[in-house]
């Protein structure tokens, strides 16, 4: 079973629900892998500390042009919808943060004056938190796009099987979509509060266009809030829990504790969510 743990906007706890959840299926199932996709920012491995681990580099494929076999019909640059290609002073020039490196324009020019050649985007995090597989992305600073990263953590991710936890990035963009598409269930994690109420409803708008089957954690629940509560009966979305604001649990968090190892009504929590959502749990 693929989970993807999704979040409007950052801080709502995304990444205190995937570690605890995680943790809580590692309690019955023969193999969990959590996969940090919030590569701009992973901050999983500081929950987990994994140790053993391995690093990967995580490269994409941009042109090289040939100047002497390069005749200037600028077929490449009719062909880049990505407009990353443009004809300047007799020569092709790349706009490489923009490149989606499909490898079009290589295929199209007739003088075979394209070549490859490889581009450091990132690298993966591989390492193991008792018998939890714990795989981390992280995108180089200054690189325009995650989903290379993103697409080498998933393929990484699912290479075995067992209970995978994807934590996605913040927000509802393309990198959000990359992470939660081959999930086969969602997880909206959400703040009581007007602000996280109205990203919670582009997420949920995505996972539904992505026909995904889905529930909601309400975090740092102190107190209802009336509209939120509303738009989930109106569009029968379970609430699956809702967890306190509390003193402790942040300080659990803030200490890089997981807070189910150390808080017995956290782990019943997070027990009964794997339960809701169809994975076996307990305490």
């Amino acid at each position: 079973m693929k989970v993807a743990v999704l979040s409007g906007k950052g801080g709502t706890g995304k990444t205190f629900v995937s570690v605890n959840l995680s943790h809580a299926a590692a309690k019955t199932q023969p193999a969990v892998t959590y996969i940090d996709c919030d590569v701009e920012e992973p901050n999983g491995r500081l929950f987990f500390q994994p140790t053993h681990v391995q690093s990967e580099e995580v490269h994409t494929l941009l042109p090289l042009f040939d100047a002497e076999k390069c005749t200037g019909c600028r077929k490449c640059v009719d062909f880049c919808h990505f407009h990353a290609l443009v004809y300047i002073k007799q020569k092709p020039l790349l706009f490489s943060e923009i490149c989606h490196s499909c490898g079009g324009c290589q295929i199209v020019c007739p003088k075979h004056a394209i070549g490859e050649q490889p581009h450091l985007v990132g690298q993966l995090e591989i390492g193991m938190h008792d018998s939890i597989r714990v795989i981390t992305g992280i995108l180089n600073t200054g690189e325009a796009s995650a989903i290379p990263v993103i697409r080498a953590a998933l393929e990484k991710g699912f290479s075995q099987n067992g209970f995978v936890l994807i934590d996605c990035p913040p927000g509802s963009g393309c990198s959000v979509m990359e992470s939660v598409a081959a999930a086969d269930y969602a997880l909206l994690v959400v703040e009581p509060t007007a602000f996280g109420f109205h990203n919670l409803q582009m997420v949920y708008e995505l996972v539904r266009l992505l026909n995904k089957k889905c529930g909601i954690v309400i975090n740092k629940a102190d107190m209802p809030y009336a509209p939120l509560e509303n738009f989930c009966l109106e569009q029968n979305i379970p609430i699956l829990q809702r967890i306190g604001f509390r003193e402790d649990l942040a300080q659990l968090c803030a200490d890089g504790k997981i807070a189910s190892l150390h808080d017995q009504r956290t782990a019943e929590q997070f027990a009964d969510i794997l339960q809701q959502i169809g994975g076996e749990a307990t305490i």
